[in-house]
């Protein structure tokens, strides 16, 4: 890790998992706002599938930054550092049952895309540990995609 090849690849990886971290946090907040805020006739059912997802979120970003700090990085903490580098955006107005669950579907399936361009990216890199936590994420974030969008009504 001293050759400044390596500190090169660590720092490439450092830098996506804090864009990841900072997506995955965004995400977290919005599912959770909209948990919060679901009203309609399929409440307690939105209600109860944005909570298990924002929970697991919860998890997530603890293991992401972990990952950080294991390559000796300083995983961003603040909102304003969150704000910048996810490639997500929050949610700022009150949208309806179906604008919820397209939205996050929509941002489950960019960060899907995303994972699926770093993963070979970590694995060129040698960093097996991390394209392994991005495989991880990739597969709940389709499935997530898939169970939002499976919500959402036809009317």
């Amino acid at each position: 890790m001293s050759t400044g090849l390596m500190r090169e690849k660590v720092q490439r990886q450092v830098s996506q998992l804090s864009t990841f971290l900072a997506t995955t946090y965004v995400l977290y907040v919005k599912t959770q706002n909209f948990h919060w805020n679901v009203t309609g006739p399929r409440f307690f059912t939105l209600h109860e599938l944005f909570e298990k997802q924002y929970l697991e979120l919860a998890e997530a970003v603890d293991e992401i930054a972990e990952r950080i700090r294991a390559l000796k990085g300083v995983a961003p903490g603040t909102m304003h550092e969150f704000l910048q580098l996810s490639e997500i955006k929050e949610s700022k107005e009150q949208l309806s049952e179906n604008q919820m669950l397209n939205t996050l579907a929509e941002d489950n399936e960019d960060i899907a895309n995303m994972l699926a361009e770093w993963i070979p990216k970590a694995q060129e890199d040698g960093d097996e540990g991390t394209a392994d936590i991005y495989i991880q994420r990739l597969k709940l974030h389709e499935k997530n995609a898939w169970m939002l969008r499976s919500h959402i009504s036809k009317e």
